[in-house]
């Protein structure tokens, strides 16, 4: 496995530090897992961009294929979201329900 090396602000260290010894993980596994729960929504967002755009152009057969293409990433990023303990309070109840029900509405 690569090895990076970062700097973080006091803050964010303690922040990190406080999560560690609470859920009993290393420092690493957490920055894994938020690392990757970033790169994850960024390419979910890119694919709502786009879909969002074909969606607003007559090009239907565009819009199903983005479609299509986003199911499984959403997917992949609401397991590694509740895998790695990162549950977004009130919405664990939609999680729950699985995809492709109809979900309420949280209001933020």
């Amino acid at each position: 496995m690569p090895l990076i090396s970062l700097r973080l602000p006091e803050d964010l260290d303690a922040r990190l530090e406080r999560e560690a010894r609470t859920s009993g993980r290393a420092k690493s596994e957490l920055a894994r897992d938020a690392i990757a729960l970033y790169l994850d929504k960024r390419r979910q967002a890119a694919f709502v961009r786009d879909y969002v755009r074909s969606a607003l152009g007559e090009d239907g057969a565009a819009t199903r294929q983005l479609a299509a293409e986003f199911l499984p990433l959403e997917n992949e990023a609401l397991v590694r979201e509740e895998s790695s303990g990162a549950a977004t309070p009130g919405r664990v109840s939609e999680r729950a329900a699985g995809y492709g029900r109809k979900r309420k509405r949280v209001r933020r």
